[in-house]
Formats: C-alpha cells, structure tokens, sequence
C-alpha cells in the first residue's frame, strides 16, 4: 500500500468533531452466524454518520486564506453534515447543495450547523454539477464526499481504530460502498497492519458501481441506480477511491433491499438502534458471505456505517425484512371457488403461520389468493411449500422476488377488469412538492389511466404502478414519450402477478 495513505491516515485530524467509536459484539448475530460478528458503531457519531471524518480532515488541511473565503459541498444527507459541522468547528462558511428531493429532517440538521443550503435538481448529480460549478466562479474549494486523498484518509481512521480496538487476529471486515471513500480508507491501512485480514465492500444489487468496475477493470457509470440505500446510490466510483481500491479490496458483495431490511432488524436486536439501510449493508454482505463460504469459528467485523433513517422508512423496511431473512415467502395460488376451498388449501400449507391473505371473488370457477407464509427453514421449507400445493394441483407461483408484486400488488388484490389495450408500468420519479401531480398531468393529457398506485416509503423517489389504455398503433408513441419524461420505467403488461390478480 502507498506509504501517502499510511501516512495520511496515522496523521488525520478528526478527533476534533468525531469521536472513537466502540467496536461492540453483536451477541445474537454471533450466535446464528457461527462466528464472532463485531460491529464498528460510526452510527454513533454526532452526526450520526462516519462522514465527518473526512469531511473535517480535508477542510482542516485547507491554508488559511483558503479557509476565509468558505467551502462549497454536494450532498443529500451524511456528507452535508460532516461538512456543516466541521466548517462551524473552523470558524468557516460553507454552502451546502442538495436535491429538492432532501428530506426537511436533514436540510434542517445542515442548518442547525449554521450553514447555507441550495436546493436544486432532483438528484445528487445535478446537485454537485452546480455545486462544482457554483465553486469554479466563486472561487471557493470543493470538499467532495469522496474522491480526494485528505476525505479518504479521514475514513481510514476507522480502519486504524479497528485494528487498536481489537488485539486478536481479524478475518474479515465488511465496509459498505457507495463512491469508495470509507473503503478505500480502511483497506490502505489494515492491509498494512494487518495484510492478511480480508476487505470486503458490500453494495445493493441495484447501485453495485464498484463491483461493475471490478468486473470491468475500469470504471463504468451505471444507466440507473436504486435509490432504497441512498446514502450509496452512485452511478460511478470516484477515479482515486478505485485506484487505490484495486490494490486494498479482497472482493465487492452485492446484497438485494429485502437482505438489507433483514439486516437493519438484525442490528436492532442486538443494539436496540435503528440503522440507514447504507448503514447496514456490511452486516447483510457478512450474513450472505458466511452462508456461501459456510464460515465458522472467525472474527468478523462489520462497519454500521449510519443511522440517518427517515422514520416514514420504518414501516416499509419491517414489511420486507422477514422476507430478506427468509422467514417468509409470498405466493399466487389459484383455488377453487367453492366452499370449504379456504379449509382444504390452508391444511396442504400446514402448521405455518399465515401473515397474509388477500382475495375477492372473480368467477364463478376459480379464485386467486395472494398469501404470505411464514418459514421457519429458510428456502428449503420455501420451495417445499411450492411441492406440496403442486403436488395438490393447485397452480402456483412463487412471488416472493416479484418486485412489483411486493411493492404494489399486495396492495391491489381486491379488483380485476377486463379493459381493451391496457398496458401496465412501473416508475420511480422525484418525491418532491407537485412531482406527482406533474407526473398525472403529463400522462393524464396524453392517455387514460386505468390504474393508479402509489404508496410513499420516505425515499427521495416515489414508485408508481400505472395502468394505460394504448391502442395498438400508438404503442411506439408511448415509448417515445415515456423516454422523454425521463424517469426510470419498467413494463410490467406481461408479469404474471398483474395476469391473476388485476386483469380478466
């Protein structure tokens, strides 16, 4: 590893504003894992975040004519107030950029630390070209939340403590990874105290930027980026966190949303605290590389990265953790219409718990029911569950990966109609005051609507399921229009769970 980072690193002034966190044994974890799970609390920072770490490193490091004039970040939540707070601590302005889509609870936190916020542009991206473009004119330097040497060394305090905290030898640490920052950090300096101990980054599925860098062998920028762990949704890892990644990082893990909300129960149980879901990405990699490698008897340490959850977050992230943890799984059946069907399909399910059963009457021959059931064996009971039904001759399919189905389905079973040249989407678009009624009136005027859902979970984005009456030839039209709204969409006409449940 390049002696500038261990030097940097050993050097950093972050103590100022940050504090050593405890690195505490996750007792129950440990216990269902097999292994020693430690869990590294930067959710317990001030700012309730690792990031002023290298926010505050790389602002203290500015010369002093530097440090008159102010500085300028980009930010939707962590990062804005590592910033906030250490240029308060210094004495310094700072001006803070963020989407229209911040929640209030963290534009409110940046100006409790007495710094000026912009909002503009509906994500990060556009937030930071005009924050860096707002910095160019006045002069003024740019704290990035990641790509720059002083912001990683920062990080790579937690590395340092880490390895203090703990004497015994560490097989692995799992870091979560948005631009690389905290990563690249904790890599430089543990593989040089500690060379054999393994790095793993941890990202969700749907903004894995690291892991598609990894495979490339070259930085990529991702078409679109899930936004459910926003404080990692980026579309493309900074240039110096990859090159120093490649030669700190063992491997990059990919985790799903239902195994980060497991993870978040996870952390709770034994710590009584709620997480961000960035913030239990490294607990959701060390579940899922312990059931791959069939690990026992190591040292694991998992970094809680941050806890800064919108309460509004909670009911959806409760919803799906019993599902990331696979103790249930969601399934259509088709039934009978007659009496006592209910009775005979609940004796094949057996002696498990029902968590959830939707149904209204369709015809007079069959009924589809959307059911939860809750597993106590994991896949094995699942697909032994999907057996038994076949086995009954009851048609079955399992939905408990059907995205839309978990997300707006469930929610919908209860209404069918048979309606001419109806095509159905899904579509995230900005949570911000008028999106959706600009979002209605720029389909509205265009097509009839002939299905409308929507159910807010206290993301920056909000996803709809709409139902639309195409005629055939205006099919082309529609996706021609549909790309100019520029909001991300997936056609979902031909899933089977909008076939049995909201179309005849």
């Amino acid at each position: 590893m390049t002696k500038k980072y261990i030097e940097k690193i050993l050097t950093a002034r972050v103590y100022d504003v940050a504090i050593e966190t405890p690195l505490d044994p996750a007792i129950t974890l440990s216990k269902r894992q097999g292994n020693q799970v430690l869990l590294k609390r930067e959710d317990l920072q001030s700012v309730f975040s690792f990031k002023l770490r290298g926010a505050y490193n790389r602002i203290y490091q500015l010369t002093q004519s530097k440090k008159v004039k102010g500085v300028v970040a980009a930010s939707a939540g962590n990062h804005a107030q590592g910033v906030a707070l250490a240029a308060k601590k210094l004495g310094l302005d700072a001006i803070i950029v963020m989407p229209k889509t911040t929640p209030g609870i963290k534009v409110d936190a940046v100006k409790s630390y007495g710094a000026k916020t912009i909002l503009i542009g509906d994500n990060y991206d556009e937030a930071c070209e005009y924050a860096t473009e707002y910095a160019r004119k006045q002069k003024l330097d740019f704290i990035h939340p990641y790509d720059d040497a002083d912001v990683i060394a920062g990080q790579g305090t937690v590395g340092l403590e880490i390895i203090r905290q703990h004497a015994d030898f560490i097989d692995v640490i799992f870091v979560p990874v948005g631009g690389g920052g905290l990563i690249a950090g904790i890599g430089s300096i543990v593989k040089y105290l500690s060379p054999k101990t393994k790095i793993i980054g941890v990202e969700p599925a749907d903004a894995a930027c690291m892991a598609s860098a990894f495979e490339k062998k070259r930085r990529v920028v991702l078409d679109h980026v899930g936004i459910f762990a926003d404080g990692v949704a980026v579309k493309q890892v900074g240039k110096e966190t990859f090159r120093v990644a490649k030669q700190c990082v063992d491997e990059i893990l990919t985790v799903t949303t239902d195994e980060i909300c497991a993870a978040i129960k996870d952390i709770f149980d034994d710590t009584r605290s709620i997480t961000e879901p960035a913030g239990a990405l490294a607990v959701a990699g060390l579940k899922k590389y312990v059931a791959q490698k069939k690990l026992s008897g190591k040292t694991l340490v998992a970094i809680n990265s941050g806890a800064n959850m919108n309460f509004d977050r909670l009911r959806h992230v409760s919803e799906r953790a019993e599902i990331g943890e696979q103790r249930e799984a969601l399934y259509a059946v088709t039934i009978p219409e007659r009496p006592g069907s209910f009775k005979t399909f609940c004796q094949t399910i057996g002696k498990r718990g029902i968590t959830e059963f939707n149904y209204r009457y369709a015809d007079e021959k069959d009924a589809q029911v959307f059911v939860g059931v809750q597993l106590r064996e994991g896949m094995s009971e699942r697909l032994d569950v999907m057996q038994r039904l076949k086995k009954k001759k009851y048609p079955v399919l399992d939905l408990t990966d059907d995205e839309m189905a978990k997300m707006h389905v469930r929610y919908l079973v209860g209404g069918r109609a048979a309606l001419a040249d109806e095509v159905l989407y899904r579509f995230e678009f900005p949570e911000r005051p008028g999106a959706l009624l600009d979002f209605l009136v720029s389909i509205g005027n265009r097509w009839n609507i002939s299905l409308f859902h929507f159910r807010s979970h206290g993301d920056a984005f909000g996803r709809v399921l709409v139902g639309l009456q195409i005629p055939e030839g205006e099919r082309k039209q529609l996706g021609q229009y549909l790309d100019t709204l520029a909001y991300p969409y997936w056609e979902e006409t031909d899933n089977p769970a909008y076939q049995l449940f909201l179309s005849l």
